[in-house]
């Protein structure tokens, strides 16, 4: 734990020694009737001032790539049509998982509707069916909102550069991570 410490406390104290030296220098003699050149970091407040108006500057953001629809437009894409907004970001596979589910709970919601009609004229199970439909309902519900809010993310961290990996351990298990570039 100290060796970091005496590290960092010996590159402050570089960074404050170094200036000071470098401040310290005479320059050196010119012979007699050598004009001196100007100093380079201390230029007239001017010049700097037209230098910085003929430069053109490029945007920061000109290389970033852009989400095709915004976190909001994703957002209630995807809730009003699960996957609709994953598919607009080209999250195909994630789109389609949520497409999926639809299917499925709607399939169940309408199995469950069948079965609670013919268990009310039977007169037997009522609440069983009642409860199941319900919990199907919750369940299409909830993919909504999940996928709503997948999207939204999505959208927010579109330009985002980390890559899922998966790769063996030195163990033999199988492990996940986030490779996350640092510049």
């Amino acid at each position: 734990m100290k060796q970091p410490l005496r590290a960092a406390a010996l590159a402050a104290a570089l960074a404050l020694v170094c200036p000071a030296a470098l401040a310290a220098q005479q320059p050196v003699p010119l012979p007699p009737g050598v004009p001196r050149p100007p100093d380079s970091l201390r230029a007239p407040l001017d010049s700097l001032a037209a230098r910085a108006a003929s430069v053109v500057t490029a945007r920061a953001d000109s290389v970033r790539p852009r989400s095709p629809i915004s976190p909001t437009g994703a957002f209630l894409r995807s809730l009003v049509l699960p996957g609709w907004g994953q598919a607009r970001l080209g999250r195909n596979v994630t789109g389609g998982m949520f497409v999926a589910f639809e299917g499925l709970a709607g399939a169940m919601v309408w199995k469950t509707y069948w079965q609670l009609d013919f268990a009310r004229a039977r007169g037997k199970f009522v609440k069983s069916h009642r409860q199941e439909r319900e919990d199907w309902l919750v369940l299409l519900g909830f993919n909504h909102l999940m996928a709503a809010t997948e999207a939204y993310v999505s959208a927010h961290l579109y330009d985002f550069p980390a890559a899922l990996r998966m790769q063996r351990l030195p163990d033999g298990a199988t492990g996940v991570g986030v490779v996350v570039p640092l510049r």
